[in-house]
């Protein structure tokens, strides 16, 4: 079972499990906050909206299409 980081708060996750699930999991969903101050979610869920970019290990990746693994720092607050 993968223990993540989430935003300086330790996660246990079921394996196989990706970034954006683990966000719902033991955070307020959200992935990062637009230009605008608003705070923004996953919405396709496949990588085509690209509203789940949020920061993991230092680089912007889609929280959809990675799988969460033990040690991952994970930041959706900037």
């Amino acid at each position: 079972m993968p223990e993540l980081i989430l935003d300086d708060r330790p996660l246990k996750v079921a394996e196989g499990t990706t970034v954006a699930a683990a966000l719902m999991l033991g955070g307020d969903g959200t992935s990062r906050t637009s230009v605008s101050g608003q705070r923004r979610a996953p919405v396709c869920g496949m990588g085509v909206c690209q509203e789940c970019r949020i920061t993991i290990d230092g680089q912007r990746r889609l929280a959809c299409q990675t799988l969460c693994r033990d040690g991952m720092q994970v930041e959706s607050r900037p």
